[in-house]
């Protein structure tokens, strides 16, 4: 459930700057699929992949984090 959270997160801010799937994946090094993975909430991403897709969407690791219910 916490990973979905996040991948909702991951996929809305990077739609929001312009980014592809294949395009973010590209500049972090890491497959589509494993991107994808996160976006969907299969795969909860690691702190260090957090903090790369931050820098690279220009964004807060703060925006990036779900807020509490």
């Amino acid at each position: 459930m916490e990973a979905e959270k996040w991948g909702r997160r991951i996929r809305a801010f990077r739609k929001l700057k312009g980014y592809t799937q294949e395009s973010l994946a590209g500049e972090l090094g890491v497959s589509v699929s494993i991107l994808g993975e996160v976006e969907r909430g299969n795969r909860m991403p690691t702190e260090d992949f957090l903090l790369e897709v931050a820098d690279i969407l220009k964004v807060s690791i703060d925006d990036l984090t779900p807020p509490e219910e």
